[in-house]
């Protein structure tokens, strides 16, 4: 929708604007029901709440480890997909830590669940804050749980790169929450950037421009989903 405005005189934000009579209003025509008005407020009373992936298998990547007096070992993170509860026995990946939750707050107060898109600290049991740390991925250890992966397969666009990337090429990847060093061990394919078709198969390099298919090994052990389960854990940024 457009909706003329002037935020200094309070034009058209909050109730309509006498200064501007060539303006009608904005209407909307969609499947879940068509919207109109004239404000700015009225345009974002009528935007849609996106739906929450809460029916998929939760992944919690892990931000933090707090140790609370009187309460415990406390992980901080965001929910991606699925639902946390308290009494749920989660799994940490890729240390495949496996514990009970015993609550669920979020700014100070008890949930009696988090979903997608909540920033929640959770107390577990018998859980040290050693064992845990940043870039771990919690999730229901009954229902497709989390597991570190030991090589996966990667489109790689290169943006900006001074020189040519080979087998061999060990950048840090930011991916979720961690923070991990991953090898290129082969460049599989060239591919075009917009179609995704193959240009070149087993490539020697890649540099600036290029997009490739690539088989990348972490030197750590790293929870990574594929993008068309987990899209928040199935991207990447290469440093």
């Amino acid at each position: 929708a457009f909706v003329p405005i002037s935020g200094w005189h309070g034009d058209n934000m909050l109730e309509p604007s006498n200064n501007m009579g060539w303006f009608k209003g904005w209407k909307i025509e969609r499947k879940d029901g068509n919207a109109e008005g004239k404000t700015l407020i009225d345009a974002l009373d009528a935007i849609l709440p996106p739906s929450r992936p809460t029916e998929k298998p939760l992944r919690l990547p892990l931000q933090d480890v707090y140790k609370i007096g009187g309460i415990g070992t406390v992980p901080v993170g965001r929910v991606e997909t699925g639902i946390l509860k308290p009494g749920t026995v989660v799994v940490f990946a890729p240390a495949n830590i496996t514990t009970e939750v015993k609550s669920v707050e979020m700014h100070h107060e008890a949930l009696v669940e988090a979903v997608p898109g909540d920033n929640v600290g959770f107390n577990v049991k018998n859980v040290s804050v050693k064992e845990l740390r940043r870039g771990y991925v919690a999730g229901d250890s009954k229902a497709s749980p989390p597991r570190g992966a030991a090589d996966f397969t990667a489109q790689v666009i290169v943006l900006n790169h001074p020189g040519q990337i080979s087998n061999g090429y060990t950048p840090v990847l930011d991916c979720h929450t961690a923070h991990i060093a991953c090898k290129f061990a082969e460049i599989k394919e060239k591919v075009d950037r917009r179609s995704g078709k193959t240009t070149e198969e087993n490539p020697k390099f890649i540099k600036s421009g290029d997009a490739a298919i690539v088989i990348l090994v972490p030197s750590k052990p790293l929870c990574v989903e594929s993008f068309q389960e987990f899209p928040p854990l199935g991207r990447f940024a290469v440093r």
